[in-house]
C-alpha cells in the first residue's frame, strides 16, 4: 500500500511538473509587417529561406535564439517537420542566414528594430513592441496551435 501511494505521489509530482516545463513559442513580427496570419506550410517556407520577402516587399530576416535549446529544436522540428538530425545538418549548411541571438529580449529588440523580421520567442516574453502572428488561424496558447 505505502508503494502504492508513494508511485501516485511521484505521477501527481511529474504530472505538475510537465507543463511547467513544455515552452509555449510564438511566431513574432515587427509592429509595421501587416502579416497577421500565416500557414504553417507558409512559415516552414519562410524558415527554410525558401521565402525571401513579404508580401509587401520587405526582405525576411529570421531570428532564432540558440538553435541547440531544447525549446527552440522542438519548435523548428515541427516547422520543418525534420528529425533532429536532419534539422541540424539543415541549420548547419545555412549558417549565417539566421540572425542568431542569446535571448527573448534580445531578439524582440531585433524584430522591434527590424521591419522585415520574424521570430520565435516564448509567449511569457511578449510585449505590446510587437506584433504576434498567428499561425494557421491560431494564436499561441490555443488548442491545435502548431508551436504548442
Amino acid at each position: 500500500m505505502k508503494s502504492l501511494k508513494r508511485y501516485l505521489l511521484v505521477l501527481v509530482f511529474v504530472a505538475c511538473w510537465l507543463p511547467c516545463e513544455a515552452k509555449h513559442m510564438a511566431v513574432v513580427v515587427n509592429k509595421a509587417n501587416g502579416t497577421g496570419n500565416v500557414t504553417a506550410a507558409d512559415l516552414a517556407k519562410i524558415l527554410q529561406v525558401n521565402t525571401k520577402k513579404w508580401p509587401d516587399g520587405k526582405n525576411i530576416t529570421v531570428v532564432l535564439r540558440d538553435p541547440s535549446s531544447p525549446e527552440i529544436q522542438d519548435a523548428l522540428q515541427r516547422l520543418y517537420r525534420m528529425s533532429s538530425m536532419e534539422l541540424n545538418a539543415f541549420l548547419q549548411s545555412h549558417k549565417g542566414t539566421f540572425l542568431v541571438v542569446d535571448t527573448d529580449e534580445a531578439l524582440l529588440k531585433v524584430v522591434e528594430s527590424n521591419p522585415g523580421a520574424v521570430g520565435l520567442v516564448d509567449v511569457y516574453s511578449i510585449t505590446s513592441r510587437i506584433n504576434v502572428v498567428k499561425v494557421d488561424g491560431k494564436l499561441p496558447l490555443e488548442q491545435g496551435y502548431v508551436l504548442h
